[in-house]
């Protein structure tokens, strides 16, 4: 090279070509593992479901009443004599919402007509068991869900209510 000058190489087509398909495909291989680990990081907010949920105080549940507690998928049912049950929203069968019917006065599942009563019990249906239970804390005076951990059951025992 003479000094002076400059060098003016060019690029031809196929190499600027092999370049841009290189770019492109190191772009979306960074694309998609930062997608994969953003997928497997896990989205669990404090008092979200999975985490221990304030349900209220103990005095707001009265005997004989049941509350639907959305943030938490469950509902909590005061039973007279035993104490606070915390019931997940799903059937046993498949898996479906089942809400409380006050008209009714039972869980009615609209699925498959499942029906249960305030403890939870099978009382028609297909639902092979019993709704499932959440663990119930009570911290100074206040109503503590643990939703990370389901209690499957087969029937309903005073135990596994928690005393108030």
């Amino acid at each position: 090279m003479i000094e002076g000058t400059r060098s003016t190489k060019k690029v031809d087509r196929r190499g600027f070509l092999l370049v841009t398909w290189l770019a492109s495909l190191g772009a979306l291989v960074i694309q998609a593992g930062v997608g994969l680990l953003r997928f497997f990081k896990p989205r669990i907010q404090p008092g979200a479901f999975g985490t221990k949920i304030a349900a209220g105080n103990v005095g707001e549940f009265q005997p004989g009443t049941i509350r639907h507690v959305r943030e938490g998928q469950f509902y909590i049912t005061h039973i007279e004599g035993d104490g606070l049950l915390a019931m997940w929203h799903r059937c046993t069968h498949l898996g479906c919402t089942v809400p409380w019917r006050d008209d009714e006065g039972i869980f009615h599942c609209p699925c498959h007509s499942s029906l249960f009563n305030t403890k939870g019990e099978v009382l028609g249906g297909p639902a092979p068991r019993p709704l499932d239970l959440f663990p119930i804390e009570i911290v100074d005076g206040k109503v503590l869900v643990d939703t990370s951990t389901v209690i499957q059951r087969q029937g309903y025992d005073p135990s596994q209510a928690t005393k108030v």
